[in-house]
């Protein structure tokens, strides 16, 4: 009893502070709110050494040469972004309504359009960077609804906040695990379409090239498209600016062949992204913890 409290406690303690933003901003435009919790937790990367070391140890990894002042800068941009990106989960429906901010483009779109019109399910591939729903809700407001595969959090007010928030973007939400891989399955193969975020570490993955370091990749989203015959679209929501303009671009379909190299490709795509604008990607996922 005494441990569950004391989680208990801890998981208010850690919501406070961002109860605390989300309350401070109210009545504001969205925009405005949105910029509010990016500044929190943009100050919060910026002034706590446990955070910082942690953003340090990943993007040094990547960027050995980069100078301390450039690191403080970047870590904060990093916070003010993702600051933002969460803002816009929560508040899913609202941020759905601002869909004509978002500029699409690429090849990959018409080969979703295609898919759905043959009645084939689709997988499309991204990451945490930029803002991963402007993705699905492009597709959404073009007649395709496209569910997502979701990792629960443990403090249960993270969980209840940012669930309700992916649901708004689209169904089915299928959770991490078992029972979720069997929907999925059962979900694509009746021409549902599903969004994957593939830059998580995976405990069952294999390590692949990732930002110029070997990382553990799930191929589960390539021997998905492989064994069902479904196109397998790169995509990824570009943020443009302070505000909520976004370029979406969906690549070009990865071409079906062995599911490592599928995998590779995609990682490739998106380690060229983040070398590009590195502060649109999430540093803190410890993608190459125990590697």
């Amino acid at each position: 009893m005494i441990t569950r409290s004391f989680i208990s406690l801890w998981h208010h303690a850690r919501y406070i502070p961002l109860l605390s933003a989300l309350t401070y901003s109210r009545g504001q435009g969205f925009e405005r709110r949105a910029q509010a919790l990016g500044t929190m937790i943009g100050l919060v990367m910026r002034l706590f050494p446990v955070a910082r070391r942690r953003f340090d140890t990943e993007l040094l990894r990547v960027f050995p040469e980069i100078p301390r002042r450039a690191r403080v800068a970047l870590c904060q941009s990093m916070g003010r972004n993702m600051g933002k990106t969460l803002f816009e989960i929560y508040h899913c429906a609202e941020f759905q309504a601002m869909e004509h901010r978002c500029t699409v483009s690429g090849p990959g779109l018409a080969a979703l359009r295609a898919a759905r019109a043959e009645g084939r399910g689709a997988i499309i591939v991204s990451g945490h960077f930029g803002q991963w729903e402007a993705i699905r809700s492009v597709l959404k407001a073009r007649g395709m609804e496209t569910g997502a595969v979701y990792r629960p959090q443990r403090n249960r007010h993270y969980e209840r906040r940012l669930r309700s928030g992916i649901e708004a973007g689209g169904a089915p939400i299928l959770e991490v695990g078992s029972t979720g891989t069997k929907a999925l399955v059962r979900h694509v193969r009746e021409g549902g379409f599903i969004a994957i975020l593939l830059d998580e570490k995976s405990a069952d993955g294999v390590r692949l090239p990732f930002l110029g370091h070997g990382a553990l990749t799930s191929l589960s989203a390539a021997r998905l498209a492989v064994k069902y015959d479904l196109p397998m679209v790169p995509a990824f929501g570009t943020r443009v600016g302070e505000g909520c303009d976004f370029e979406v671009v969906f690549e070009a379909p990865i071409a079906h062949g062995d599911a490592r190299a599928m995998t590779e490709a995609f990682n490739d795509s998106l380690s060229a992204r983040i070398r590009e604008t590195p502060d649109q990607w999430y540093w803190m996922l410890r993608r190459w913890r125990d590697m």
